[in-house]
C-alpha cells in the first residue's frame, strides 16, 4: 500500500511539473487583415510560372513523344506482337507465351492461358489522359467533367510548362527521318530502333524533369492522373478497373511511370525454349515492351535493363 502511495505521489508531481513548465499562446492576429495579404502573395508567386528554364524542356519532351510515336507505329510493321483478348498482357513475338498469367476483363479469374491476338500502338504505348486546364483553374466540379477537354497526360504537363502543345512542327518532328512506308533496309531498321529507344529514354528523363517543378497527382485506387498542385473532384474512381463503385478519388503524388507506363513484358533469350512455359516462368526475365521492342529490330538493350531482363540468367529445368 505505501508503494502505491508513493507512486501516485510521484505522478503528480510530474504532472504538475509539466504543467508549471508548460506555456500558453493566444493569437492576437487580425486574419482579416492578413488574409488579404496571402492571397497576393499567391498571386504574385503564380505570375512566376511557367518558369523560362523549363519551356525548353518542355519542348523536348513534346518532340521526343513525337519520335517516339512514329518510331513504334513503323517498328510494328517489322517486328510482330501479341496482346491478349481478355487482359492488358502483351507478347513481343510472333507467337504468344504459356505463361497462366491471365486475369480476365475484370478481374474474376486468374492464372488463365491468354488468348493472343494481334497488338496495336495502343498495346505498346498505354496512353494516359488528363483534363486540360488553364494555369490558376479552379477545382474541376463533378459535373463540370464534360467542359474540358481530354488530351494526353503528357502534353498536358507540357503545356503547363509553358510549352505549345498545338504548334504542328513538334508533333511532326519525325516526318522527315526517311522512314516511309515502303520496305528499309536491315541496318536501317536498326538505326530507326536506336533512335526510337533513345527517344524513349529522353521522354521519361524530360517527364522526371518537369515533374520536380511542376505537380501532377495520381488515384491510388485507379489510372486516373491530373496535372497540377490538388486533384480534381469528378466522382469517376471505379470506372478505369475492376472497380464497381464510382468515388471521389484519392489523390497521391504522380510519379513518371504513371504519366508514362513502361508495361513489362516477359522477354525470351537465346537459352529460352522457343516458346515460354508456364513452369519456366521464375527464370525468364522482363523489360519494358517500348525496349523490347527496339531490342528485337537490332538496338543494343541499355545497361540498366540487365539485370530485369537476366540476361545471363539461368536457363529453365527442361
Amino acid at each position: 500500500m505505501a508503494l502505491r502511495q508513493k507512486f501516485r505521489h510521484r505522478i503528480w508531481e510530474v504532472f504538475n511539473g509539466y504543467l508549471m513548465g508548460s506555456r500558453y499562446y493566444s493569437s492576437k492576429v487580425d486574419w482579416n487583415k492578413l488574409r488579404p495579404m496571402i492571397l497576393k502573395r499567391i498571386e504574385n508567386r503564380a505570375k512566376d510560372y511557367p518558369l523560362t528554364s523549363m519551356k525548353g524542356v518542355a519542348t523536348e519532351v513534346i518532340k521526343s513523344r513525337a519520335l517516339l510515336s512514329q518510331g513504334v507505329s513503323t517498328l510494328l510493321k517489322y517486328v510482330p506482337i501479341k496482346a491478349c483478348k481478355f487482359c492488358p498482357e502483351v507478347y513481343i513475338g510472333e507467337k504468344g507465351h504459356l505463361i497462366e498469367t491471365c486475369h480476365g476483363y475484370r478481374r474474376r479469374v486468374k492464372n488463365q492461358v491468354h488468348e493472343w491476338i494481334d497488338g496495336s500502338l495502343n498495346d505498346i504505348l498505354v496512353p494516359v489522359e488528363a483534363f486540360h486546364v488553364h494555369r490558376l483553374q479552379d477545382i474541376i466540379k463533378h459535373d463540370q467533367r464534360f467542359d474540358f477537354d481530354r488530351i494526353p497526360a503528357v502534353l498536358e504537363l507540357c503545356s503547363q510548362a509553358g510549352a505549345n502543345i498545338f504548334d504542328q512542327n513538334l508533333h511532326s518532328v519525325g516526318n522527315n527521318s526517311g522512314v516511309a512506308d515502303v520496305s528499309i533496309l536491315p541496318h536501317e531498321l536498326k538505326d530507326l530502333a536506336i533512335e526510337t529507344l533513345i527517344a524513349w529514354e529522353n521522354l521519361r528523363l524530360g517527364v522526371q524533369k518537369l515533374l520536380f517543378v511542376y505537380s501532377a497527382k495520381v488515384c491510388k485506387h485507379c489510372s486516373e492522373v491530373h496535372v497540377g498542385p490538388s486533384g480534381h473532384k469528378a466522382r469517376l474512381c471505379g470506372v478505369f478497373k475492376y472497380e464497381t463503385w464510382r468515388g471521389a478519388h484519392f489523390w497521391k503524388r504522380a510519379e513518371v511511370d504513371d504519366l508514362v507506363p513502361q508495361k513489362f513484358v516477359w522477354r525470351r533469350r537465346n537459352q529460352d525454349p522457343p516458346v515460354l512455359l508456364d513452369k519456366g516462368r521464375d527464370f525468364y526475365g522482363h523489360a519494358p515492351a517500348v525496349v523490347e521492342l527496339c531490342v528485337q529490330a537490332g538496338a543494343p538493350a541499355p545497361v540498366k535493363y540487365f539485370c530485369m531482363m537476366k540476361v545471363n540468367g539461368l536457363a529453365p529445368p527442361l
